[in-house]
Order: structure tokens, then C-alpha cells, then sequence
């Protein structure tokens, strides 16, 4: 393997990133160039959304090809475009041959939800201290784990120490870590549903892995009334569903919502106010946990 690497202002990434497509290389990354300096820059985005912008004011792109004639016959159709005016070819080399699967999976770790309670891939041991586990490999679907929206949903789980006799509505279950996780703490009917078919199939294959019941379909499947409601969504999506959500919440059922940022608060507690009244029940990383009671 051979990468062709390449500095360009932000204004030419997508056409650079394009061109180098279809130019077949294997792989295109973009990286800030001025990465670990005073001027380096921060883009955050939310999950599941398309990031703020396609690249930094000057970014390093790094284009993996299959040998090195291939990686400088790339360089040289770039350099010659009049869109590359502003760009700048860095140079050719050879990429190390390594294990990337240890690789890949060196960088995900049992992520810790509560000293007993842990999401552990299937290529780790769980931690001695664990008396429950989710076992999850990183996947298409949102929800490993690793963010802290999917962490406090875990959380408020565990912390009602017992589902048991629970019906529960995971509503956009993206991997179904939630469904499973309600069902590790004892419920016993429990509807995990998403609009992304890929995200149903994830649910029913992870709860297979686990040993888990339950029930994984479109919206649709969805029906009735439960004692626990979650949804690790978006505030907005969250703020269009209110009508929805709550009227599947049973009298006296919880609400448990999450993808909330911490300055969307007030709009959230708006938008249920007809229905319930939201409050934060946990934080972390400036996300927030809102919840409610029916």
C-alpha cells in the first residue's frame, strides 16, 4: 500500500476528494493540517449528522492506493487540473503493513456504564468487577456506547435497579443497545424501532448475541402504551415526536430522553409541556439525560 498525501485549503476538498475517487483510490482521509499547533481548529458536529464543514483552512488529504505507481500517476493527473491551483502535493509513501484488524479493534475498550454494569466487545474479557454485560462490536448502527448520550440512557437504566414486569418502547434503536439493555435489567415485552432497515436488522442480531428477547421493527411496530419510553435521538426529531413519545408513555410510566445538548434544555421542557414535565437528570460532556414521569 502506498498513500499520496497533499495539503488544500477548505474551499477545495470536496472537488480534491472527488477527483481522487475517481482516480480509484482505495481510501481518502482529511486531516487538519495545522493539527497539535496554535492554530488548530475544532469541528464538532452532532451524531448522526453530516459534519459542520468538509475540511479545515488548510487541510492535509491522504489518498491510500494499491502500489506506488498508482498513488504517483494520481499526483500527477492532480497537479495538472486548474482546480489543484492553491493545492500542494506533498509526496508518496509506503504504508507499513500491519494487522488491522488488531489495529481497529485495539482502539475500542470496554466502556464502563457503572462499576458492575459495562459494554465489552466480543474480543474482550469483561471486567472482573462486571456483574452485567453488553456485548457489542462497533457496527453501521448508532450506539456503541461510546458516546455519552448512549452512556446516560444506560445509566438511568441501572439505576432503577430492576425492570422486571416492564413493557418498554426503545424508540430509534439504531444498534439496540438500549432494547438490550432494558432486557439485561429484567423487562419483559420490549419493542425496539427504527425508520433505518439496517438499523433493525443491528437490533435483532445484537439482542441474538446477547440472549435477549425482544421485539425489532419499523415505527409502526409500535404500539400501545409503556411503562418505560426511551429515545437517544436529536432535539429536533425529539421535539417533532413530543405528541408521539408521550402518548405511548403509560400513567405513572417514565420518559427517558436523550441527544439533548445542554443549551437545548428550555426548548425541550417547551415542547413536552402540554404532555409532561421534563427535567435533567444527568450531564456529561455537555450533553444532557431529560426525563419525566407521566
Amino acid at each position: 500500500m502506498f498513500e499520496l498525501r497533499l495539503l488544500a485549503p477548505e474551499e477545495k476538498i470536496e472537488i480534491v476528494g472527488e477527483a481522487l475517487d475517481a482516480l480509484d483510490a482505495l481510501s481518502v482521509s482529511v486531516e487538519d493540517a495545522d493539527a497539535q499547533t496554535d492554530a488548530e481548529q475544532a469541528l464538532f458536529g452532532e451524531p448522526g449528522m453530516p459534519p459542520p464543514k468538509d475540511g479545515w483552512q488548510r487541510s492535509r488529504v491522504i489518498a491510500l492506493f494499491p502500489d506506488e505507481a498508482a498513488a504517483r500517476g494520481a499526483g500527477q493527473v492532480l497537479s495538472v487540473q486548474d482546480f489543484f491551483d492553491g493545492c500542494e502535493l506533498i509526496g508518496v509513501a509506503e504504508v507499513p503493513e500491519q494487522d488491522w484488524v488488531r489495529l481497529t479493534q485495539s482502539q475500542f475498550a470496554p466502556v464502563y456504564i457503572t462499576p458492575e454494569f459495562w459494554i465489552v466487545p466480543t474480543w474482550h474479557e469483561p471486567p472482573a468487577a462486571a456483574k452485567q454485560v453488553i456485548r457489542l462490536d462497533p457496527g453501521l448502527a448508532f450506539g456503541t456506547g461510546t458516546h455519552p448520550t448512549t452512556r446516560m440512557c444506560l445509566r438511568w437504566i441501572a439505576r432503577q435497579g430492576s425492570l422486571a414486569g416492564q413493557r418498554v418502547l426503545d424508540y430509534g434503536c439504531g444498534s439496540g443497545i438500549l432494547a438490550i439493555g432494558a432486557a439485561k435489567f429484567g423487562a419483559t415485552e420490549i419493542d425496539a424501532v427504527d425508520i433505518d432497515p439496517a438499523a433493525v436488522d443491528s437490533t435483532r442480531l445484537n439482542a441474538d448475541a446477547n440472549g435477549v428477547v425482544l421485539q425489532a421493527g419499523l415505527p409502526e411496530a409500535a404500539t400501545g402504551r409503556y411503562g418505560v419510553v426511551l429515545a437517544n435521538i436529536l432535539a429536533t426529531p425529539l421535539k417533532v415526536l413530543a405528541p408521539l413519545l408521550c402518548q405511548h408513555v403509560a400513567p405513572g410510566g417514565a420518559l427517558v430522553l436523550a441527544g439533548i445538548l445542554e443549551r437545548q434544555a428550555q426548548e425541550l421542557k417547551d415542547a413536552y409541556a402540554p404532555y409532561v414535565q421534563l427535567e435533567v437528570s444527568d450531564a456529561e460532556d455537555g450533553w444532557i439525560l431529560m426525563t419525566a414521569r407521566r
